[in-house]
């Protein structure tokens, strides 16, 4: 993704706990299995990788946000099997090898998603720390979960659209991508601390700030990605959304415009950075590589 020297090791702790928490609990074994195939594949662990560098951020230690950091990569797994699904967006590819019901039906895809979905929240109420901590946690991630699943549902069957078609699109990716790029940076934050957030907290805004403006930067890439790469380079089916009428950002804006965009969100979320001094360096590094990554 960016520096492999520093982010390899985080993620390698990140995929044992992950390993860990499907292993520690009673759960049968072509069920375990299946979860484990959806959710330690090969994969970037964009979202828990921001939260252990927002918890160093503000004076944590990285392995403090590992809960946080495993629920949230449940999350996105889950959200990623359903997404493949016959009746949603019907794939067949996912990084690079077959999607979950291609490889172990779609009974079990769906049971396995709706087991990493439970099971995110159970590794917050275990061991995120004490109640209080677990209960901001659980709120940050069931708030963000609840507006991807919106996000998705104004993707795949629609709704009432806003006034353009570049405003449902900023609102579709808003919360299908970017709500848990938000609360990775946001629960980073809260369990690099180890307390709840109080009303006024500039750190916490910051983050929240540079989260929205990278959500759409992983998004405008990912649909660039999408009409400019090969299947094979980028790991998934390419041209899909075209294929399926879906709004995207160069279908919207066109491609040039569309690179102009990520530029000034790069810009946005480098100055929201500002409070975190030279502790949000990183942050910007991993922002700028998210925004020129090719697959």
């Amino acid at each position: 993704m960016f520096q492999s020297a520093r982010v390899a090791p985080i993620v390698g702790e990140i995929d044992r706990a992950m390993r860990e928490a499907i292993a520690v609990r009673a759960i049968c074994p072509s069920l375990a299995e299946a979860m484990e195939y959806a959710a330690l594949g090969p994969g970037k662990r964009v979202r828990p990788v921001l939260a252990w560098l927002c918890g160093e951020a503000v004076g944590g230690h990285g392995r403090e946000t590992l809960a946080a950091g495993v629920a949230l990569e449940f999350v996105h797994a889950f959200s990623l099997v359903h997404d493949d699904l016959p009746a949603m967006d019907d794939d067949d590819l996912r990084r690079g090898r077959a999607t979950l019901h291609v490889a172990r039906g779609e009974a079990m895809a769906i049971l396995a998603g709706d087991g990493l979905l439970t099971l995110a929240f159970d590794v917050l109420a275990r061991d995120a720390g004490d109640t209080g901590l677990a209960g901001a946690l659980m709120a940050e991630l069931s708030a963000a979960t609840i507006a991807m699943i919106g996000g998705q549902v104004l993707d795949t069957l629609g709704g009432d659209p806003p006034e353009s078609a570049e405003l449902r699109v900023r609102k579709v990716h808003e919360q299908k991508t970017g709500a848990l790029i938000r609360a990775a940076c946001r629960m980073g934050v809260i369990a690099g601390r180890g307390l709840a957030p109080g009303p006024k907290d500039p750190a916490l805004d910051a983050v929240s700030t540079y989260a929205d403006a990278l959500g759409l930067i992983f998004q405008i890439t990912d649909d660039l990605m999408d009409v400019e790469q090969e299947a094979g380079h980028v790991g998934k089916r390419v041209g899909k959304d075209l294929e399926a009428g879906k709004l995207t950002f160069p279908g919207v804006l066109g491609v040039e415009a569309s690179r102009r965009e990520v530029g000034r969100l790069l810009t946005v979320a480098h100055e929201a950075l500002g409070p975190l001094a030279g502790a949000g360096r990183v942050l910007a590094e991993l922002c700028d590589a998210i925004a020129h990554r090719t697959r």
